[in-house]
């Protein structure tokens, strides 16, 4: 995967989405359900923000990106299927958070895998 504007943009949109439904939790939801996903979604989404632009900075090869990718990606789907529920989705929604969940976790391995090898692959 090429340098590109998507992990930088995918970062942000992170950002402000999370800084949209936090702010939108603290004045606007009364449900304390729906306060509660919606906070969860904000703590894990906001640190993954700045893990992104961190990896980015850190190393600059594929192996790494596509590592960040999925980190973003990851925070995107989990947070993402938490706010849904607290803006009214139906309840099985609920079965996609897993799956970004585990592209986080899967993820945050490349970057350990990372680590260890990618200083030793070509920058692209």
């Amino acid at each position: 995967m090429k340098a590109s504007p998507l992990l930088p943009a995918l970062a942000a949109f992170n950002a402000v989405l999370a800084l949209t439904f936090g702010t939108f939790a603290a004045h606007g939801i009364k449900d304390p359900q729906a306060r509660e996903w919606i906070m969860t979604g904000v703590i894990f989404q906001l640190p993954h923000v700045a893990a992104v632009f961190a990896l980015l900075a850190w190393r600059n090869n594929s192996f790494v990106r596509t590592a960040a990718l999925g980190v973003g990606l990851g925070s995107l789907i989990f947070a993402g299927n938490l706010y849904a529920l607290a803006l009214g989705a139906p309840r099985w929604i609920a079965a996609f958070a897993p799956i970004g969940g585990a592209l986080m976790m899967f993820s945050w391995l490349g970057v350990v895998a990372a680590a260890f090898v990618s200083d030793r692959l070509p920058k692209d």
